[in-house]
């Protein structure tokens, strides 16, 4: 079994005058919050893309100071508005590496990418040949390493001008785990049947709602993806195996369509003293830490019915719910070729209880005009 990934990410940050600096104060303030509750229970935080909207020096040093708020490793990619000056050397003043590099972490590969500098300029997004196949040797390493992959790019395949189909076919391809983007300004989770792709509600140009942030999970290679408000109670309970039925891409696992029984297991982000899982009207079920893993929880259930079940994980008043399909052995159905990879026309739709409303408001679609 691979260990668990947990990330958190801070979506576009926009930090800009013209606002009096509004993506930065609430940056400060969700980093602090993240910091007192989190700590150790993600490997690393994450900003996509989009930091400075100008990308001028002060910017990038009003963010720089904001970071250290959170004692975690950053990674840091580049957005459209990072490259408003034409390079990429002010952003360095952030991270000590530009994309795309990619790092073993709780034993996945983790590939961060580099779509902005191919272009000119602007939501000119491109993947060069060069970079392509680099990700196309990483990718296989993987594979050949018995590791899963995580990526990490500004936008959707699907925003690419060359070749989008090629890109998101190579993540299908290598049964790459996760796609975490920035871009959108929204909360959104894509399954186009092969790859989970997931956005988070920018910080700095928010129109959906509250600023937060989005925690994402990978169980031994399941997914499972939160958001948390600035102004949320914690604990923040995430149910991270098995997966909801609205993010399966692999029918045949049983860590994805489990037969007839399973181990149900959730992060607690913040104090936990108890932790209890409930299936459907069931009594509750008492939760044990798992072994060599942070603020991981797990319990068994056995002898379940075939069916969709709604399975629930409480602890200090908060709590997760997933559906559950459960399926007998031999009765997975047969797959379609798939189609349009990588675009959000695979967006799983409203999901208010992770956050995501579906209304896709945005600039890049139906928002305001930034």
């Amino acid at each position: 079994m691979t260990a668990c990934l947990s990330w958190i990410h801070f979506g576009d940050l926009h930090v800009d005058e013209a606002d009096d600096l509004e993506g930065l104060r609430r940056f400060e303030a969700l980093a602090k919050i993240a910091q007192q509750h989190i700590g150790g229970a993600v490997d690393f935080a994450l900003l996509p893309g989009d930091n400075a909207n100008h990308g001028t020096d002060a910017q990038y040093r009003g963010i720089a100071a904001a970071m250290t708020a959170l004692e975690r490793p950053w990674h840091v990619l580049a957005g459209d508005h990072d490259y408003e000056p034409g390079d990429l050397q002010a952003m360095r003043a952030i991270t000590a590496r530009n994309a795309p590099y990619s790092e073993r972490i709780a034993g996945y590969r983790c590939l961060f990418l580099d779509i902005v500098s191919a272009g000119d300029g602007g939501p000119d997004f491109r993947i060069g040949p060069a970079q392509r196949s680099w990700i196309e040797r990483e990718l296989s390493a993987a594979g050949v390493a018995g590791e899963r992959s995580v990526v990490f790019m500004h936008a959707y395949p699907g925003d690419l001008r060359d070749d989008p189909e090629g890109i998101a076919g190579l993540f299908a391809a290598h049964h790459v785990a996760f796609v975490d983007t920035g871009h959108t300004h929204y909360n959104e989770l894509l399954n186009d049947g092969r790859v989970i792709y997931g956005a988070t509600r920018s910080t700095g140009q928010a129109e959906e709602g509250v600023p937060g942030f989005s925690i994402v999970t990978l169980d031994d290679g399941v997914p499972s993806w939160s958001f948390q408000t600035i102004d949320a109670a914690w604990p923040l309970v995430q149910i991270t195996s098995p997966v909801d039925r609205r993010l399966i891409t692999d029918p045949t696992s049983p860590l994805q369509v489990p037969q007839g029984c399973f181990t149900a297991r959730a992060k607690i982000f913040g104090s936990a003293e108890t932790v209890e899982a409930l299936l459907d009207d069931g009594p509750p079920v008492a939760m044990v830490p798992v072994e060599g893993e942070i603020a991981l929880w797990s319990a068994r259930f056995g002898a379940v019915a075939d069916g969709l079940h709604r399975l629930v994980v409480r602890s200090g008043g908060s709590e997760d719910a997933i559906e559950v399909l459960v399926r007998s052995e031999g009765s997975t159905p047969k797959r379609t070729a798939p189609v349009a990879l990588g675009r959000d026309v695979h967006a799983i739709g409203a999901w208010p209880e992770h956050g995501i409303d579906g209304a896709q408001r945005g600039p890049n679609k139906n928002g305001a005009d930034w």
